[in-house]
């Protein structure tokens, strides 16, 4: 690692010659964590060394985020200052995770050593401060900037107005956002031309998605960003594993929004650990003796359970529990349209029984999440995903979802850390405290650069992720950003709270709803333990070996 560069002082350093030296500290850092990870898969695995495999999974996605990052340092001098920028704080990140734990992790620190001056120009005060109100361009081409334009004037004019009184009042989702939504094509982004999307294949679908749903979380997460991704989980798991008649007769309904998708995995007893779930689906024939399946059991954190017309229903059809995951398959689950924070249904010609019950939040309110029991629901034997060819097969078919679903959550962190800077750093520029307005003082002015920097890292990463998922790769580092931007926006909404004091606490300014928001990114699509543990750190092994 290098000393190529010196220390901050009021001259802004040249970013594009130290971008050789950030790339150089970013491969010492790698190469520490592989030997860590050799460390980890010697010393008894994730299960075994959680602490370690939770500290490494983090430290590993921070690494990436800045390994992503040096292709756009190329593009400009603000892109270069904020990619070193970056650098510097990942390096400071992953040291504090080893410092004084080097026999957990199985390393020397003294590399570090080497990093001190780069690390020390590009996290002076002074230069952080001097990225305050730095952003930094995207780099989209044509095609792009128009789904970021589209989409932001849609969150402006629409969601925005809307969502503080969705939030405050714990209502629903104005109808007129989802027509609205559906209009702009919004929910055919994943489908294909074919079954009457907008995909094309490859990474634009993917970035077209990340980007709408950043800027419909800039307005609201609750009532914007993740509107698209509820029938996103489902549309994907179709498209991988659903027979032609499935595509052909749910697809089409799903782009225009005739059928609106809940999700429906989550159980009380099991969360993340989907491979013990015990809802059951059974055999049975419908009320004409068409071949079907019962479903019993209950299911919770069904976000949109009430106004959604299907469920993707993930259920045991194996009741031999000890095949786990293998046991499990995917069903299309019909249900009436509920209003409100609560319903009961009875299904006609069977009996079959579905009682619905909101689950109040803190924050991310608009689609209300919904503990759902069902007592003999019946379906259609032609409503497993996959027909027969997809029984045993609803884990890999839902996991096919949320592997975007992951991608599509960062976008949403970093819609949300957006709205929460622009927020802060509005205030900082109005508010006179001790006769100077606040974002003259050097603590504000480090607390918004650093804002900047986090929030342009996760941007270009997800981007980044996009244009792996779209070859059919980077489903590790769809766990990565999902890992790293959702820690990111924790930190980024408390401080713009911080930034607005005591007004920040009230629910008189937007950035308490964006604070408690941000909360729930890292518990959603895959807790963030879980994931790091599960997901994360046992790749990192598989790798390494």
């Amino acid at each position: 690692m290098s000393r190529a560069v010196g220390h901050y002082r009021g001259d802004v350093p040249d970013a594009q010659r130290d971008l050789a030296t950030a790339a150089t500290i970013i491969e010492g850092v790698a190469n520490m964590l592989r030997r860590a990870t050799m460390h980890l898969a010697e010393s008894g695995g994730p299960e075994q060394q959680q602490v370690l495999a939770y500290d490494l999974a983090h430290a590993a996605s921070a690494v990436e985020t800045a390994r992503s990052l040096l292709d756009y340092g190329a593009k400009g001098e603000t892109e270069g200052l904020l990619t070193c920028a970056f650098v510097a704080d990942m390096v400071h990140e992953v040291a504090s995770r080893i410092l004084g734990r080097e026999s957990l992790w199985g390393v020397d620190a003294q590399p570090f050593a080497a990093t001190m001056d780069f690390v020390a120009t590009y996290r002076d005060p002074d230069f952080v401060a001097s990225l305050s109100a730095t952003a930094g361009p995207r780099h989209l081409d044509d095609e792009f900037e128009m789904v970021q334009d589209t989409f932001r004037g849609f969150a402006t004019k629409v969601i925005a107005p809307r969502a503080e009184h969705v939030h405050r009042y714990n209502e629903d989702v104005p109808e007129e956002i989802i027509s609205g939504l559906a209009e702009l094509g919004a929910f055919g982004l994943s489908v294909p031309s074919e079954y009457g999307g907008f995909s094309e294949g490859g990474y634009g679908e993917y970035m077209a998605s990340c980007i709408g749903t950043e800027e419909l979380s800039r307005a609201s997460l609750g009532i914007g960003g993740s509107l698209i991704t509820r029938p996103e989980i489902l549309t994907r798991a179709l498209v991988k594993g659903g027979t032609e008649a499935q595509k052909k007769e749910w697809l089409p309904k799903l782009a225009t929004t005739e059928v609106m998708a809940a999700v429906a995995v989550t159980e009380p007893d099991y969360g993340s650990d989907v491979a013990n779930l015990k809802v059951t689906a059974t055999a049975k024939e419908g009320p004409n003796g068409e071949p079907g399946y019962v479903i019993n059991g209950v299911k919770t954190w069904c976000t949109f359970g009430a106004r959604a017309d299907v469920l993707a229903l993930l259920a045991r059809t194996d009741p031999d529990r000890s095949k786990t995951h293998r046991g499990l398959s995917l069903f299309i689950v019909p249900k009436p349209r509920g209003e409100g924070h609560g319903f009961q249904f009875v299904q006609d010609g069977t009996g079959g029984k579905m009682e619905g019950r909101a689950i109040d939040t803190i924050g991310y309110r608009g689609m209300h999440s919904y503990e759902i029991a069902l007592e003999n629901w019946w379906v259609p034997a032609e409503n497993l995903v996959g027909g027969t060819d997809g029984m045993g097969k609803g884990f890999y078919l839902q996991m096919a979802g949320f592997e975007n679903g992951r991608l599509q959550t960062a976008a949403r962190a970093v819609g949300v850390m957006q709205a929460a800077y622009e927020a802060a750093l509005d205030y900082a520029n109005n508010r006179v405290v001790f006769g100077n307005n606040i974002v003259e003082y050097q603590l504000t002015k480090v607390k918004l650069g650093r804002m900047a920097v986090l929030i342009q890292a996760g941007r270009q990463f997800a981007y980044s992720v996009a244009r792996m998922m779209g070859k059919g790769e980077g489903t590790a580092e769809a766990a990565m950003v999902k890992a790293y931007v959702c820690k990111a926006a924790e930190w980024v909404t408390r401080e713009a709270l911080q930034i607005h004091g005591g007004y920040g606490y009230a629910e008189e300014y937007p950035v308490s709803r964006l604070w408690v928001d941000a909360r729930v990114l890292s518990i959603f699509e895959g807790a963030d333990e879980t994931l790091c543990l599960k997901v994360i750190a046992r790749r990192l092994v598989e790798r390494a070996a």
